[in-house]
C-alpha cells in the first residue's frame, strides 16, 4: 500500500476536534446544517418517501422524514443520503468534483445515533471525511461518463465513519481499502435522462460507511494496493498518489465549498446570475422576451435540453431553470418544482432560450466557471451581462443569513417554523451534544 494514503489514514485517527482552527469549525457546521436541510427537504419526495415506507422497518437510527421512522443504519443512511440527492441543492467542493457532505453526513449521522457519538466526534469525522474526499478526488481521474456520485467519496464516508467510532490508522486504512469493492460507477447520462436512480449511488456512500466497519470487525481483509488499482484502473482512468498528504493540517478542503441557492447543477449558475442581472436591468414581462443567448463554459453548455422529461432532469436543463427565473422570479426550490415542468409560459421560454459553448470560457474552467447572456426583448432592445462565477463561490460567498433562510425554507416541510429554529441554533453548538440521539430528538418533537 502507498506510504501516501497510510499517511492521510493516520491523519484521520489522530486529529481531533481542538487540533482544528475555529474558523473550519465554524465552516464545517454550515457544512452540517446546510445537508441537513437539503436531506430534509428531499425526504419529501416521492419515491424517497415511498422507499422510507418500504425499508425503515425499526433499528436504533433514525431515517428523516414524516413520522421519522427507525431503522438499522445502513438503511437509515442509505434513506437519508438519497433524499438529500434527490432536490439537487447539495453543495460541492469548488474545485474537484466531489458533493462531499451528501455522502458523508448521512452515513455519520445514521452510525452516530446507533452507537451514541458525540457531537464533537461527529464533526471533527466530517471534516476529515471532507479532507478525505477533498485529495483523493484531486488525485483520481474519473472516467468521462462517470458521475462522482458513490466514487472516490465512497471512500472518504468510510474513513470519516471509521474515525467517529475511534479507529486507529491501521483500521481506518483497511476499512478504506474494504469499501473499494463497493464503489459504483454511475453516469452522468442518467441525469439529464431523469434517472433518479442515480441519487441512488449518492446514498450507497453513506450504506457504505455503516457496513465496512462492520466488515472490518468481522475480519475481512483487502489488498494491499487496493485504492491505487480501483481509482487508477477499475472505475477510474487514473490515480496519482505522489503529493496525496502533503500540508495535511495546513488547508482544509472543507473551506474549498460552496453552497447552492438556486435548485439546480451548479454548473448553470453563473448563467442564471448573468441572467438576473439582465432581468433586474429590464424587467421584462415572460412575453415580451423574444430570446436569451447564453454563452458559457464547455460542462455547463452541454445543459441546454429544452424538454426535460421530469422534475429530475429539470436540474439539469439550463433552459428551463433560465425560463423559470423569468417566469417566476426566482430558481430557488419552491419556484424549480415538479409543477414547473409543465407549466406552458416556462414551457414556451425554454423554446427561446439559446445555449453555446464559448472556448475561451472553458479555457479558464474550473478556476473561474463565466458565462455571457443577452436578453432580446420583442421591441428590439437588448441587454447584456457577464460574470467570471457564480455567487457563493470564493469571492462572492452567500451570508450565514443567506444559509439560515434556505435551511429554514428548507425544513419547512418536515419541522414546524419553530422547530427549524430550534434545530439550526442546536447545530451551532454541535460539539456540545452528549449524543447525536439528541438532534433526532429535538427533530421528532418539532415534526409537522
Amino acid at each position: 500500500m502507498g506510504q501516501s494514503i497510510e499517511d492521510l489514514a493516520a491523519f484521520v485517527a489522530r486529529t481531533r476536534w481542538d487540533d482544528i482552527p475555529p474558523p473550519v469549525q465554524r465552516h464545517a457546521k454550515l457544512v452540517l446544517l446546510d445537508t441537513l436541510g437539503v436531506m430534509l427537504a428531499g425526504s419529501v419526495q416521492p419515491d424517497v418517501a415511498a422507499l422510507r415506507a418500504r425499508l425503515a422497518a425499526g433499528g436504533p437510527a433514525t431515517a428523516y422524514g414524516q413520522g421519522w421512522p427507525g431503522a438499522d443504519a445502513r438503511t437509515a443512511g442509505l434513506l437519508n443520503g438519497i433524499a438529500g440527492r434527490s432536490i439537487e441543492l447539495c453543495e460541492g467542493h469548488r474545485l474537484v468534483s466531489t458533493q462531499a457532505a451528501m455522502q458523508v453526513v448521512p452515513g455519520l449521522l445514521a452510525v452516530g445515533e446507533a452507537v451514541g457519538a458525540a457531537g464533537r466526534e461527529l464533526l471533527v469525522a466530517l471534516v476529515l471525511g471532507y479532507e478525505v474526499a477533498g485529495r483523493l478526488c484531486g488525485a483520481f481521474t474519473a472516467r468521462a461518463l462517470a458521475h462522482q456520485n458513490g466514487q472516490a467519496t465512497l471512500l472518504a464516508a468510510v474513513a470519516a465513519s471509521m474515525r467517529m467510532l475511534g479507529a486507529d490508522a491501521a483500521h481506518v486504512s483497511l476499512a478504506m481499502r474494504i469499501a473499494t469493492t463497493l464503489i459504483v460507477t454511475p453516469s452522468y447520462t442518467n441525469a439529464v435522462a431523469g434517472a433518479t436512480t442515480l441519487n441512488v449511488a449518492g446514498g450507497m456512500s453513506s450504506f457504505a460507511a455503516a457496513l465496512v466497519p462492520e466488515l472490518v470487525e468481522s475480519g475481512f481483509a483487502a489488498q494491499p494496493d487496493a485504492i491505487e488499482e480501483s481509482l487508477g484502473q477499475l472505475v477510474g482512468a487514473g490515480f496519482r498518489a505522489e503529493g496525496l498528504a502533503d500540508g495535511l493540517g495546513e488547508s482544509w478542503h472543507i473551506t474549498r465549498n460552496y453552497f447552492r441557492l438556486y435548485a439546480c447543477c451548479n454548473p448553470i449558475h453563473p448563467a442564471l446570475d448573468a441572467l438576473a442581472a439582465v432581468l433586474a436591468d429590464l424587467r421584462p414581462a415572460p412575453e415580451v422576451v423574444d430570446r436569451i443567448d447564453i454563452a458559457t463554459y464547455r460542462f455547463a453548455s452541454v445543459m441546454r435540453n429544452p424538454d426535460p422529461p421530469n422534475y429530475f432532469a429539470s436540474k439539469y436543463s439550463l433552459p428551463h431553470a433560465a425560463a423559470a427565473l423569468v417566469a417566476r422570479g426566482a430558481a430557488s426550490h419552491a419556484t424549480l418544482d415538479a409543477a414547473a415542468v409543465h407549466d406552458p409560459v416556462i414551457a414556451a421560454l425554454r423554446r427561446r432560450v439559446h445555449v453555446v459553448e464559448d472556448p475561451t470560457m472553458s479555457a479558464v474552467a474550473p478556476r473561474l466557471r463565466p458565462a455571457r447572456v443577452t436578453v432580446t426583448l420583442t421591441d428590439g432592445r437588448s441587454r447584456m451581462h457577464e460574470v467570471e462565477s457564480h455567487r457563493g463561490d470564493f469571492h462572492q460567498p452567500f451570508t450565514e443569513a443567506e444559509l439560515s433562510t434556505k435551511f429554514r425554507e428548507l425544513a419547512g416541510g418536515v419541522l414546524t417554523a419553530q422547530g427549524a429554529v430550534e434545530v439550526e441554533r442546536s447545530v451551532a453548538d454541535a460539539e456540545r451534544w452528549a449524543s447525536v440521539a439528541e438532534l433526532v430528538a429535538l427533530m421528532r418533537r418539532h415534526g409537522r
